[in-house]
């Protein structure tokens, strides 16, 4: 199972159980339980659109001679929608249940009400199929299983929340997630770096000091170690691990990761302990 794939399915389900509890619990709070119907409807074809989607790029790919270059494509393009979904939790998305509301007091309509859910589901939706494709192509079984856990996990926790009333900082939760996320984002540019130097030296293209060895381990391919192997693997996909980088590699994927993780440490407010701090220091004063 990827364990990328499943962390990323995970985060992006939860996130859209999520929206579609505060959805349905305005509208049972708001008397208009009878629509409740309608944010069936629209999650189930936001669902429906985004596994066309998923087919649609993988079939594309399939059909491609210069796999390198698209998944190269594929792994910046996954960067990219990775890092604003981190970024937007992270500053916007403490107000996500009063924006929500806001959205659906207005959508009074079925057809707007379902448009609506469409929308915000379906959002997350795309971003999960665009973070999916580049594990996708590289391990295919192994991503398609991290993607039905990933679901029933955060099926399983909304429901343990919003069902049962369990209690959980979803902040925090979120917090952690999206540092963890971060290292995979990083991992994935890396990646993607890796793919586009191949492509384009087969492609007769001199990238210098570029594409030349930064390091090699020297781990043989059959090892447990090497980033393909059974424990290697676990951490190329977490934290972008592998046996041997070129110097491209290394300046975008370690120089991603320091300004990422800058950016969402900064936006959390240096994360739960900084708050900590910050209360222990307010009620001292």
């Amino acid at each position: 199972m990827s364990v990328g794939a499943f962390l990323i399915t995970f985060r992006e389900a939860l996130e859209a159980a999520i929206i579609v509890a505060i959805i349905i619990a305005y509208l049972r709070r708001t008397g208009r339980a009878g629509q409740i119907k309608d944010v069936w409807i629209g999650t189930a074809l936001s669902v429906g659109v985004s596994l066309l989607l998923g087919i649609g790029i993988l079939r594309l790919y399939g059909g491609l001679g210069e796999k390198e270059l698209f998944e190269g494509i594929a792994s910046y393009l996954a960067v990219i929608v990775l890092t604003t979904m981190i970024y937007w939790m992270a500053t916007k998305g403490r107000n996500i249940k009063e924006e929500i509301e806001s959205k659906v007091s207005t959508a009074i309509a079925s057809l707007a009400l379902i448009g609506f859910t469409f929308i915000v589901v379906f959002r997350e939706g795309l971003e999960t199929v665009l973070f999916l494709t580049p594990f996708m192509t590289q391990n295919p079984s192994g991503t398609l299983l991290g993607l039905v856990a990933g679901l029933a996990g955060a099926l399983i926790l909304a429901y343990l929340i919003y069902g049962l009333g369990m209690r959980i900082d979803l902040r925090k939760f979120f917090y952690f997630s999206s540092i963890l996320l971060v290292f995979v984002a990083a991992g994935l540019a890396g990646y993607g770096t890796h793919e586009l130097i191949e492509w384009a030296e087969e492609e007769g293209y001199s990238l210098g000091v570029f594409a030349s060895t930064a390091y090699d381990l020297g781990i043989p391919s059959d090892s447990v170690w090497h980033h393909k192997g059974a424990i290697g693997s676990v951490f190329a996909v977490l934290f972008g691990y592998s046996v041997s980088m070129e110097w491209g590699r290394v300046i975008v994927q370690f120089g991603y990761l320091l300004v990422a993780l800058y950016l969402v440490l900064r936006a959390y407010g240096k994360g739960p302990a900084m708050d900590r701090k910050r209360r222990a220091a307010e009620s001292a004063a």
